[in-house]
């Protein structure tokens, strides 16, 4: 008696485990960096009240209603659900008219702010091979402009390096001028000291005496 006691105990205990794991609709990742979570959005209630002009708009105001509601922005504004782009076009896919009626969404919010980035959880092969062009595309355009980037900066460095042997050329003659100054003033006060030597030479040492006149 005891055995089939215990054993429909643990069966009791399992079964709400069981249950819950299998009505959840969400799956959660807490990082330290903030909340990462993945929900099953239903769009079919929220779209039958509305005319068929405004089902897309009306699709995406309920994505981001329903991401306030469950990822706690306490203030409720709509304007802090960032839509990715890829979403948004998952969702125009086929028209105004005719939105998809579920869609799985990634939000992530980080920690310290209210702002939530809503994406697909799974991307469909359209989508995921024009997200591979965009990306070759980005990928060459930051080459280019690395590219770009280091002749510009080689460009700079030569410029520099001719501005500084400029300058330095110009010290140089300018030196080579001061030397040839001072040069020619040396020789201008060489000859100076000569003539005045030659003079004195010139110049008996002692002044003969003259003859008296009768």
């Amino acid at each position: 008696m005891t055995e089939k006691t215990e054993t429909r105990e643990t069966k009791g205990k399992e079964s709400p485990q069981k249950q819950g794991a299998s009505g959840d609709n969400k799956s959660k990742k807490e990082n330290p960096k903030g909340i990462e979570r993945e929900y099953v959005i239903p769009l079919r209630k929220k779209l039958e009240a509305v005319p068929r002009y405004k089902k897309a708009n009306k699709a995406v105001k309920t994505i981001k209603e329903f991401l306030v509601r469950h990822m706690k922005i306490r203030d409720g504004d709509l304007g802090k659900v960032k839509i990715d782009k890829y979403l948004n076009e998952f969702v125009w896919s086929r028209g105004i008219r005719k939105p998809p009626v579920k869609v799985r969404v990634k939000a992530v919010k980080e920690s310290g702010s209210d702002t939530v980035v809503a994406e697909l959880a799974e991307l469909p092969e359209k989508l995921k091979f024009k997200r591979l062009r965009e990306e070759k595309r980005e990928k060459l355009a930051s080459e280019v402009a690395e590219k770009k980037k280091a002749a510009a900066k080689e460009a700079e460095e030569k410029r520099i390096k001719e501005e500084a042997k400029e300058e330095k050329k110009e010290e140089e003659e300018k030196k080579a001028s001061v030397v040839e100054e001072g040069k020619q003033l040396e020789k201008e006060a060489h000859k100076k000291a000569k003539h005045q030597v030659q003079e004195k030479a010139k110049k008996p040492k002692h002044e003969f005496r003259k003859a008296l006149k009768k």
